[in-house]
């Protein structure tokens, strides 16, 4: 089940990089990237289901390259448990993340992550989170990059159902 995961995760990112390709050199001027928050395209991130959203900065997700990414959670989204191939570092840029390590979500369990919180996890950790407000975060690290999830159930790509 985890092989499918794994091909699904891959298949997802390839397909959201195809859709997004403008994002990733178009303001790229002498080896430079400078941006403004309003200049960041966002779209839905099949991985995560309804209530997030992505903004693509660099790299590509499949390779192993250096990449930044921005996530936008709505309120009261649920991250639910899942661990990532390669190390996760998270800067909070607006809001507040609820996060902890672990393989089963339980809120009393997170630590409060305000605006300049960080979070770095290993590879294979599992780690959950929530928030209660809009919250932005930023993701960077190296590819290739995905998510599994602990319970594939809490999988939007193999369900369909989101948070």
């Amino acid at each position: 089940m985890r092989l499918v995961t794994k091909a699904i995760s891959l298949l997802a990112v390839i397909f959201f990089i195809i859709l997004n390709l403008n994002a990733f050199g178009q303001e790229w001027h002498d080896n430079h990237l400078m941006l403004t928050p309003d200049e960041l395209d966002w779209g839905p991130v099949a991985s995560m289901g309804e209530g997030a959203s992505i903004a693509f900065i660099e790299g590509d997700l499949s390779e192993a390259e250096p990449f930044t990414f921005r996530l936008k959670l709505e309120p009261g989204y649920v991250i639910r448990p899942h661990i990532h191939p390669e190390y996760e570092r998270v800067t909070v840029l607006k809001g507040t993340l609820y996060f902890a390590h672990g393989e089963v979500l339980n809120k009393e369990e997170t630590r409060k992550l305000p605006v300049g919180g960080l979070a770095i996890m290993p590879p294979g950790e599992p780690m959950f989170g929530y928030v209660e407000e809009k919250t932005i975060i930023q993701l960077h690290g190296n590819g290739p990059w995905g998510i599994e999830y602990i319970n594939p159930e809490d999988d939007p790509r193999l369900t369909g159902s989101s948070d």
